[in-house]
C-alpha cells in the first residue's frame, strides 16, 4: 500500500525501562529481535499478514542514536531508491541509504525540508517459489 504509514519507531536510552513503560501503560506486546538492539512492538491484534483490523499500526523500539533520535513514522513505498531520488528533488535529504532487513524488505531514512526524519519501507515480494532476497 504505497504512501501509507505502516510502522513507527521509538528511540530509547534504556530498553527495559522503555519497554516496561509502554507494555504496562498501553498493553503493547514486545518482542526482542535476536542479534539486534531492536524490539518489535505489537499495538493491537495481528494475523499472518500483519495488522488484522483497521485503525492502528505496529512498530519498533531501538537504541537512541542517528537516525533514531526522535519518534519516526515509516511510510510504505514500492521503490526506495526511486523515492529517495524524489525526496532530494523535492528538497529533502537522505539520512540513511537503503538497507536490507533480512528477507522481509528494505528500509531507509530521509529528512524533509523542515529537518523531520521519516522512515521508508519497501517489502520484498519474492517470485513464486523463490525466497525473498535482501
Amino acid at each position: 500500500m504505497n504512501g501509507r504509514v505502516v510502522h513507527f519507531e521509538m528511540p530509547y536510552d534504556d530498553g527495559a525501562r522503555a519497554g516496561a513503560f509502554y507494555r504496562d501503560l498501553f498493553g503493547w506486546q514486545l518482542q526482542d529481535v535476536p542479534g539486534m538492539d531492536y524490539t518489535l512492538v505489537t499495538t493491537g491484534p495481528t494475523g499472518e499478514r500483519g495488522v488484522s483490523e483497521p485503525g492502528f499500526v505496529n512498530g519498533g523500539m531501538g537504541q537512541r542514536g542517528a537516525p533514531l533520535e526522535h519518534p519516526v513514522v515509516v511510510i510504505d513505498v514500492e521503490d526506495i531508491d526511486r523515492t529517495l531520488a524524489r525526496v532530494q528533488e523535492h528538497g529533502g535529504t537522505v539520512v540513511r541509504e537503503k538497507m536490507s532487513v533480512g528477507p522481509m524488505g528494505w528500509n531507509a531514512y530521509f529528512a524533509d525540508p523542515e529537518g523531520t526524519v521519516v522512515g521508508l519501507w519497501q517489502t520484498a515480494y519474492p517470485a513464486p517459489g523463490q525466497p525473498a532476497e535482501g
